[in-house]
Formats: C-alpha cells, structure tokens, sequence
C-alpha cells in the first residue's frame, strides 16, 4: 500500500513520501486515525516495505537434530552482537514463487538439503511497527542423505553462509545462554519444544 485513500474505518492515509528506493522501499506515511474514544489524530510513520518471506526448521526426528545456519547479520553487529554472526534457519523472501516453493529453494541455497514434504505452521509480522515483512513458517524433516549440494548462499549477493547441525537441546540451550538471538529461530524453536516434536531427546 503506498498510496492516499481510506485503509479503514479508523485510518486515512493522507500523504506517502519515499525516502529510500535502493534495495527496498522506505516510505513516509501520514495518516489520520480514529482513537477508541473517537478523536482523530494526524500520525506519521516510517515504514520499510519488506516483502513477504519464508523460513523452515529442518529436523531430523530420529537423530533429535536441526540444521542451523550462520551468516552476518549487519544491524546485529551494530546494535553491538559480538562479530554479528547469528545462528539461523534457512529463510528468504518469497520473490513471486509460492511460500512453500520459497521455503524449498532458499533451503537448497542455503543449506544444500533437498526438502520434501514439508508441514506449514503460521505466518508472522517480524516487526509490525516498522516494517510490512510477514514469514511464513514451515518444519520439515531431513535425512543425512537428502543434502544434495554444499549451500553456502550467493556469494554474488554477499552471502557467506556457514551450516552446521545441532542436536535439539543444544540448540535450545542457545537461546537461554545469549547464542541464538534470531527471532524467527527463536520461534521455531519454541514451537517444536512446545509441540513435543523432540519429546525422546529432551530432558
């Protein structure tokens, strides 16, 4: 959305203003909106129109292990994440193909692992007060010889990708100790610990 007109009942947009167009568009909305108690208030936002994405846990049940990837993450280092290397799965945008589509060619890209059947979960706003990006999720369970090339990424697009595999708690051991700090891993990882994907290897 990046033009005037009524979005809703409680919200005009009044003016949109681009401020970036280099890799992804970063606009300036302002908008009218109608409060709960019924005044109206002029707001301004900055908004960055991310497309939407996809991203995959990959999870050997029987082995209890998932396979994570490590790449830098620039705002991360900024923030202060020491060297900005963060553990991830496997996620990309969705670039015209379908979610499930997007999830099995960024996991080959990146991982090198072909991904069959594949079970989707939820779709998410990564972070709705700034940008339009929303993920869906999907897990998908891999055997040692369904990785059929190295992955890595593009090295054309600046991708250095690093994969490894982890056993289940270890990588849930992570997020309490400060190692994986990437939301969407974060979830996924959750959702499989709150699901009892990996109940015979816990605990």
């Amino acid at each position: 959305m990046n033009s005037t007109g009524a979005l809703s009942d409680r919200v005009t947009i009044e003016k949109v203003e681009t401020l970036s167009d280099r890799w992804r568009p970063l606009r300036s909305y302002t908008f009218r909106y109608r409060r709960r108690d019924g005044r109206e208030q002029t707001l301004v936002r900055e908004i960055y129109e991310r497309p939407e994405g996809a991203a995959l846990l990959l999870a050997n049940v029987g082995k209890g292990t998932v396979v994570l990837i490590r790449q830098l993450r620039l705002p991360a280092l900024i923030n202060g994440h020491p060297d900005g290397m963060l553990w991830e799965v496997p996620a990309g945008l969705l670039d015209d193909d379908s979610p499930a589509d997007a999830m099995r060619r960024e996991a080959m890209e990146e991982t090198g692992f072909r991904v069959g059947d594949a079970r989707p979960l939820f779709a998410a706003y990564t972070s709705a007060g700034a940008m339009t990006e929303r993920l869906h999720f999907f897990v998908a369970e891999y055997a040692d010889g369904d990785r059929v090339e190295a992955g890595g990424g593009h090295a054309g697009e600046g991708e250095d990708i690093e994969v490894a595999e982890f056993a289940f708690e270890d990588a849930l051991a992570m997020i309490g100790q400060g190692e994986i700090v990437d939301a969407k891993t974060i979830m996924l990882l959750l959702y499989a610990e709150a699901k009892g994907l990996f109940r015979s290897h816990v605990g």
